[in-house]
């Protein structure tokens, strides 16, 4: 006589993976640009009060990436490595406005065509 295969044995391994997937989550790039690399709000980050729940104390963080270390020794070595660089290089570019994201999903103002009945209006009539 055979064995019986179990049936249906990976039953809800879709809902962990999703789980992963967000648990990992860092914060995006605008929020970095727009509000730590603020030189106040820089300044806060670099200079946290002791937090015995956060990596380190939250005495070595890097403000690019995001990102608490434990050591300082990690954070110098992390900030030679090419994932910071990557992500220093990405920071320089400008973060995309509401307007420009509308823009591409084609959702914000035509201003071709407006200019376009303009120039045409403009134009005299040649009579023949």
């Amino acid at each position: 006589m055979t064995r019986l295969r179990r049936s249906r044995t990976h039953k809800a391994q879709r809902d962990v993976h999703r789980a992963g997937r967000t648990r990992a989550r860092t914060k995006d790039l605008d929020q970095i640009q727009l509000i730590d690399l603020d030189p106040k709000n820089r300044a806060k980050l670099e200079a946290q009060d002791i937090d015995y729940e956060k990596p380190g104390l939250a005495q070595h963080y890097c403000v690019e990436c995001a990102k608490y270390y434990e050591t300082d020794h990690a954070l110098q070595s992390h900030w030679k490595s090419k994932v910071h660089k990557r992500r220093c290089k990405a920071l320089k570019e400008p973060a995309y406005t509401i307007e420009e994201s509308e823009h591409a999903a084609g959702l914000g103002r035509d201003d071709r065509r407006a200019a376009a009945v303009v120039a045409d209006s403009d134009v005299p009539m040649s009579q023949s």
